[in-house]
């Protein structure tokens, strides 16, 4: 009864919202456990006609499966959505998760990189073969560019604007945004480019990746993170780094240093500000430090 509701919030999320594959699959495993409790509690309602009360017993059967409270908040938001999507169409006329209490989960904030700890990491690479040149040009970009770690992997030569001093990144959901690229950075990606990568010969369908591994192929997520890792461990860095570390601490700096929130979350690629607000919490934490360290009443 709910497959043909299914295809079209599939339809919905791939076509409307651009959504890839992966958050695809993830939305309608939501429904699928909605789903998979009605047909549990013998109930034959549609979306339509589903109350607040019904979703309220769905959200203490999620809980007393043993789901965590952040499995349990992304399945509701996930359930949300599938609302938002039936309102649209005219499925049902109110949304019955309007007033639905999702379990409040405790928002980690991430271990930061100083600026000093960046160059550290970074100085550790050996620029004297071409995996070297490689590396150093992939982490001075992602530390200017926050990148995460598949836009870095997927960057294409054809989205290069040097003379302009941007690239065009690919993100979440295959949407395309311009992100400012510091001097250096562009400086160790053209060395690469045009001293190195030249020199490879360069497997189909990866003619315009940019960043190659010694084969002539793109490189994988975790190779990223195993350079990462080794350099962090080579300058005695104790904190856990990661890819996403240099993420973190490019946006860390940029509200430190008063960066407009707004242009953060462009530069950040987030589709929701409360998403990018992580990092005033950072700055908070910051702006009491300085306080404590300067201010004599805090002495």
């Amino acid at each position: 009864m709910w497959d043909s509701y299914k295809n079209g919030f599939k339809g919905y999320l791939q076509l409307e919202r651009s959504l890839s594959d992966h958050s695809v699959d993830a939305y309608l495993h939501d429904i699928e456990k909605l789903t998979q409790f009605l047909t549990i509690s013998d109930s034959s309602k549609t979306p339509g006609n589903i109350e607040l009360k019904d979703l309220q017993h769905f959200v203490k059967w999620i809980s007393e499966l043993g789901m965590s409270q952040t499995s349990q908040a992304r399945i509701i938001s996930g359930i949300r959505s599938f609302y938002k999507y039936c309102l649209i169409e005219q499925i049902c006329l109110k949304d019955p998760t309007h007033l639905l209490d999702a379990p409040k989960t405790k928002r980690k904030l991430p271990d930061t990189l100083s600026f000093e700890e960046i160059e550290l990491v970074i100085a550790q690479i050996d620029q004297s073969t071409p995996e070297g040149g490689r590396n150093k040009a992939i982490l001075e970009t992602m530390y200017s560019c926050g990148l995460r770690v598949t836009e870095v992997i997927n960057l294409k030569i054809s989205g290069l604007y040097p003379d302009l001093g941007f690239i065009r990144v690919t993100g979440k959901g295959d949407k395309e945004r311009l992100v400012p690229i510091g001097k250096d950075a562009i400086k160790y990606i053209l060395l690469y480019k045009n001293n190195i990568r030249v020199h490879q010969k360069v497997q189909k369908n990866n003619e315009d990746i940019l960043f190659l591994n010694k084969r002539g192929n793109g490189l994988s997520r975790v190779m990223i993170f195993y350079i990462i890792k080794e350099m962090a461990m080579k300058a005695g860095i104790k904190k856990v780094v990661s890819p996403h570390t240099f993420r973190h601490s490019f946006a860390t700096h940029l509200v430190e240093g008063g960066a407009d929130l707004r242009a953060v979350q462009e530069m950040l690629g987030h589709e929701s500000i409360t998403t990018t607000e992580i990092y005033t919490h950072l700055d908070r934490d910051y702006l009491r430090d300085t306080l404590q360290r300067f201010h004599p009443s805090f002495k």
